[in-house]
């Protein structure tokens, strides 16, 4: 199988503003099809969005940027 194509989804402007994340990446998420993933970027390791997404059946792999924020990956095998 192809390595998934991911788009990325900034979380770092919603968080700055206050607003909650998490039903826009769920959106994001639902959507996903076959062969899609979801890189999110976020301020700090989204360690609960992880295990949620986790138990859902998500792959993830996750990078800590030079820029101090963190790009999470995540796909269905």
């Amino acid at each position: 199988m192809a390595a998934p194509k991911f788009k990325t989804f900034d979380v770092r402007p919603l968080l700055a503003r206050g607003e909650e994340p998490l039903p826009l990446i769920r959106s994001r998420v639902d959507a996903l099809a076959p062969g899609q993933g979801v890189t999110i970027v976020a301020p700090f390791m989204p360690a609960p969005l992880i295990e949620l997404l986790k138990s859902e059946g998500f792959q993830s792999t996750m990078e800590h940027r030079a820029d101090g924020a963190w790009a999470v990956n995540f796909w269905r095998e």
